[in-house]
């Protein structure tokens, strides 16, 4: 947690946190899911996990990023809260979705022997990872992404369970200048695949004080589930 926040680590994961959750991936004003003609929901596009996933999995890799066990001070970077669903094209939850997220730290660094040294924030998790439950909701704790030499500012994710393929996406951050030049994201041709992986990042001071929120759902294509 940052000093400046009123909530402590234990309220956010606790029945409080689970209150926020509800009701914001309930906001019609925060709609995260993009349906087409027929009905359905834009599947949420399959991009490059990328070389940076971890090489050994952190022993703190619970959802909330920005504090590791043992650390002494939080993360550098300016605090995110990412809330979302994981759908299949009918709108149905997915229970029991695994889902993992990683990234950079605030100064581009991932927490990797092959990314210039591994000299990544040591109070910076860089991994997290949930199952989500009946309603299919998940929520990160996490830094606002960060740009670096040759990427827009970015978050992976990955979804995977029983009964479909793993899918790996990326998630990005609208308004970012970065992303007409980015070539990963310029790959997605289509509109509304393209909307589903860029997010609004919004004050919301109810759910991170002095930090920001912004929803991404996840919807599993017809590729990746079965029947």
């Amino acid at each position: 947690m940052t000093e400046r926040s009123s909530f402590s680590r234990r309220q956010l994961l606790a029945a409080g946190f689970g209150s926020a959750l509800t009701g914001f991936v309930a906001d019609p004003l925060r709609a995260a899911v993009f349906p087409r003609p027929d009905g359905r929901l834009a599947a949420t596009p399959w991009q490059t996990p990328g070389p940076f996933y971890p090489k050994e999995l952190p022993l703190d890799r619970d959802t909330d990023l920005m504090q590791v066990e043992g650390q002494t001070r939080p993360a550098a970077g300016t605090p995110i809260q990412v809330f979302g669903r994981v759908l299949t094209e009918e709108g149905k939850p997915v229970a029991g979705a695994r889902v993992e997220l990683w990234q950079c730290d605030a100064f581009g660094h991932y927490h990797h022997p092959r990314d210039r040294g591994g000299n990544a924030d040591p109070a910076f998790q860089g991994y997290g990872h949930t199952t989500v439950g009946a309603e299919a909701a998940f929520r990160f704790r996490t830094i606002k992404p960060v740009a670096y030499p040759g990427r827009a500012p970015h978050i992976h994710f990955a979804v995977s369970g029983p009964g479909f393929e793993r899918l790996t996406t990326q998630m990005y951050v609208a308004g970012e200048p970065l992303n007409e030049r980015d070539g990963i994201l310029n790959r997605i041709t289509d509109p509304l695949a393209r909307k589903s992986v860029v997010v609004e990042l919004a004050p919301a001071p109810e759910v991170e004080p002095d930090g920001l929120a912004g929803s991404f759902d996840i919807v599993l294509g017809r590729d990746f589930v079965e029947g």
